[in-house]
């Protein structure tokens, strides 16, 4: 009798082979990874840091504001160089500060201006000469010849407050004026200057006054002061009272202990009868300056101004100017660039006198709507 016995058959199976050097990369990059999720995780285990003012400096001590209002008398962490106004991170449980911020970081300034070096020229401005001569007095004679107010023995002035119907030029004059004297324009919508909590407003103001001071020459253009500098109330709502505080900072800032130096502040409103006369002093807006709505003369001037460089067929603007009666300087913008649009209409690339008066017709009809809105709700 014969056993047959079965013999598996032994397969070997088959293995990747893996060079010593890739597991040494394949290592150091896990080590990587872990390394990296640790400190990722670590940062959502710190606790924030608080944004707060220095308001008094002592010998390893301050008193801080913290952003609810609230006053501390807290230890200063190394050798910081802390003073008064300065913006501090603060450790949120002992309240210790651990590091001083940048003069800047006071305020997120830079969304409450616009800072620049504007290029316009005087040239770009039409029908308004007797205010451009009014400005080359009060603003840039002073800031490129002040020897000769030296030499007289007076003061040039602070101030200029610009009051007129909307889109007269009155931003483009202050525009134009920082252009020929090569300075700073710093531009505000006084509205912004009105914050939330108590003494923020006012102390935006004086960071905008600073750094002004910091870029002088500078222009400081304050548009729409009437939402800042109304006539004040006796009595009024805390709201009210913030803006009565900012308002006092931008008095003291135009006619205060520190001298303005090479800085120069604009203003522009179209309610000039609601001004409060303390801003109208001397020493603040020493001139006011009235922007009126162009006659024949200056439409027709401004009219060739903002067409210049349009392709034009044989224009009479004097016709133009005389269909114009009670437009400002922006409504002449608005029809220059209708006429233009009537021409692209029918693919023709000149514009015509009918095109002029066709934009003319379209703008006059917007305005009479807007203003027949405003009638209704206003």
């Amino acid at each position: 009798m014969s056993i047959l016995v079965n013999e598996k058959k032994q397969t070997k199976e088959p293995y990747l082979r893996v060079e010593p050097s890739s597991i040494n990369e394949e290592n150091q990059l896990l080590k990587n990874s872990v390394s990296y999720l640790k400190a990722e995780l670590n940062k959502f285990k710190e606790l924030p840091l608080l944004v707060c003012e220095i308001r008094r400096v002592f010998k390893g001590k301050a008193v801080i504001r913290i952003p609810n209002g609230s006053y501390f008398y807290v230890n200063v962490s190394g050798n910081l160089d802390l003073s008064i106004g300065d913006s501090v991170l603060v450790e949120q449980r002992s309240l210790t500060i651990v590091q001083k911020l940048d003069k800047l970081g006071n305020f997120d300034i830079e969304d409450f201006i616009i800072v620049e070096r504007p290029n316009t020229s005087w040239q770009s401005l039409g029908g308004l000469n007797k205010q451009i001569q009014e400005l080359k007095e009060v603003i840039e004679l002073p800031l490129l010849k002040p020897e000769l107010f030296e030499k007289i023995g007076i003061d040039p002035p602070n101030g200029v407050l610009l009051y007129g119907p909307p889109g007269t030029g009155k931003t483009m004059l202050a525009k134009a004026v920082a252009t020929s004297t090569n300075s700073t324009f710093i531009e505000i919508v006084a509205s912004e200057l009105v914050q939330k909590f108590i003494g923020e407003g006012a102390k935006l103001v004086k960071d905008i006054f600073r750094i002004a001071r910091e870029k002088a020459p500078s222009i400081i253009f304050i548009d729409e002061i009437d939402a800042l500098a109304a006539d004040r109330l006796d009595i009024g709502t805390g709201g009210e009272r913030e803006v009565q505080r900012t308002f006092m900072q931008l008095l003291t800032e135009m006619d205060g202990f520190k001298s303005l130096d090479n800085v120069k502040v604009i203003a522009a409103t179209n309610r000039i009868d609601i001004i409060d006369e303390a801003i109208l002093r001397p020493g603040r807006f020493d001139r006011l300056i009235e922007i009126s709505l162009p006659d024949k003369e200056s439409r027709k001037n401004i009219l060739s101004i903002h067409s210049k460089s349009m392709s034009l067929d044989n224009i009479d603007f004097s016709h133009v100017a005389e269909q114009t009666e009670g437009m400002s300087g922006a409504d002449l913008k608005a029809v220059c660039t209708e006429a233009g649009y009537f021409a692209l209409r029918e693919n023709r690339f000149q514009i015509s006198s009918d095109d002029f008066i066709k934009a003319v017709s379209k703008v006059s009809q917007t305005d009479q709507e807007d203003n027949s809105f405003e009638s209704m709700f206003g």
